[in-house]
């Protein structure tokens, strides 16, 4: 923090250095530019009236302008000749005049030193000002600039050094493990930006820790039963009479433990860096085609129901040809695992100029409603039993969620009485060729 400070004071001195280094410059310049010639010229004048009074009226006229001159500016005027000497007092004043110059202005050890040379040379203006500057005269306008910088550099520490030391206290308490501080900062500058840019990281941050934590507890959770059931099958294996029910038992155990593993796995890796995915241009259509006769074979075969599509899609996504039939077939294959034995399950299909829609419906018993937001949680079954034998093991629809999430797609559920209903939303992009032909037909309606 100090070495803050100490660049601010030092940027601000070389500001304030800079600026009077400039300033004296610029000073120096009109002076001999603009100011001087003004002087010369008065100091022209002055000599040509003293000249004057003294070619017309002598000692005395000379003596009564140059007491005039005294009068008005507070300083010692001579009148000298060519050689040095005063007119007046025919004192020799040769040393107030300078050595090759013609004019002089300036400081000297006499005091504030003004020459004049006639332009015949045969006349000198001399104006003597004894007062020498104090070692303190300048004393208020040194104080003047301590003073401002001073106010400055408070300036600086309220509004640019207190707020990053509170955003460094708050990443030091981030990094302590408090994963709920936030800096909270409304301002509209770079800093603000700053703490919002850290605000923004610590929420997602936030979240990624606690869904990490919720996810390995079920894991536990979910492997704690198959496991304990896999030991004990294997312990029947070597006393049982029939080995081969005992390794059936073992088989499925496994199952289990690997279908539970690969669904994490394709969690995990959509979970990931989204670029990793090769996002393309895909027929929608084409996917959902996929994806129903996939899963009618398995309606047919395990519950003895039918899908039923109402509607098509012609639209095209951008996106991963796997991961989006992913995500529709787990959807259909939960409403087939809770549709009604022979039953059917219904997918709705509608396309606008925005996106498409594709609804999925069964006629099973519903979710309860406090628990609609739920459902695609990681590991979430309506049934209290958890170990697996009324259904999958809970991450089909998290999947599905996923999957949908990294299309900029949306997804929701909501029963439909009976029966539940899941929606998908997708942003669709328009073929090049399609939009043709509308715009060839809406001209031909024309």
């Amino acid at each position: 923090m100090r070495s803050l400070y100490l660049t601010v004071l030092l940027a601000m001195l070389v500001t304030l250095s800079v600026s009077l280094a400039v300033f004296v410059a610029i000073s120096d310049r009109v002076t001999k530019q603009y100011i001087h010639p003004v002087f010369e010229a008065m100091d022209e004048l002055e000599l040509e009236s003293a000249r004057n009074a003294w070619e017309a009226s002598g000692i005395s006229g000379l003596a009564a302008y140059v007491e005039r001159l005294n009068h008005h500016f507070g300083t010692a005027h001579y009148i000298l000749n060519a050689q040095g000497v005063d007119l007046v007092s025919g004192q020799n004043r040769a040393d107030l005049l300078p050595s090759h110059e013609t004019a002089f202005r300036g400081w000297t050890k006499r005091g504030y030193l003004v020459t004049h040379r006639s332009s015949d040379g045969l006349y000198w203006l001399v104006a003597v000002d004894p007062r020498q500057p104090g070692g303190w005269s300048f004393s208020p306008y040194y104080g003047l600039v301590v003073g401002v910088t001073g106010l400055l550099c408070c300036l600086a520490a309220v509004f640019v050094v207190l707020p990053i030391r509170r955003v460094t206290a708050v990443v030091e308490r981030f990094g302590h493990g408090d994963l709920s501080v936030r800096a909270n900062m409304k301002r509209k500058d770079e800093i603000g930006a700053l703490a919002r840019s850290f605000d923004a990281m610590a929420e997602r941050m936030e979240t990624l820790v606690m869904s990490e934590r919720r996810l390995l507890q079920d894991i536990s959770h979910e492997l704690r039963s198959p496991l304990t059931r896999l030991k004990l099958a294997i312990r029947l294996t070597r006393t049982a009479a029939d080995p081969n029910v005992a390794l059936d038992r073992v088989q499925r155990e496994t199952d289990r433990i690997t279908t539970l593993v690969s669904e994490i796995v394709e969690m995990t890796r959509m979970e990931g860096d989204p670029h990793a995915h090769k996002m393309e241009p895909l027929s929608l259509g084409q996917v959902m085609q996929e994806a129903v006769e996939d899963c009618g074979v398995e309606a047919q075969l395990y519950r003895g129901c039918g899908i039923r599509v109402d509607g098509r899609l012609t639209g095209e996504v951008s996106g991963n040809r796997e991961l989006l039939r992913r995500a529709v077939e787990n959807v259909l294959r939960n409403a087939i695992h809770y549709s009604p034995e022979r039953g059917s399950v219904d997918v709705r299909l509608a396309e606008n100029q925005h996106g498409a829609t594709i609804t999925i419906r069964d006629y099973g018993p519903g979710v309860p409603s406090e628990l609609l937001l739920q459902v695609f949680e990681p590991f979430f079954r309506v049934e209290e039993a958890r170990d697996g034998d009324s259904g999958g093991i809970g991450l089909g629809l998290s999947i599905a969620k996923r999957a949908v999430r990294l299309h900029q797609g949306t997804i929701r559920a909501q029963n439909a009485f009976p029966g539940l209903q899941v929606e998908i939303a997708l942003p669709t992009v328009q073929p090049a060729s399609e939009q043709q032909r509308e715009d060839q037909a809406g001209a031909g309606s024309l």
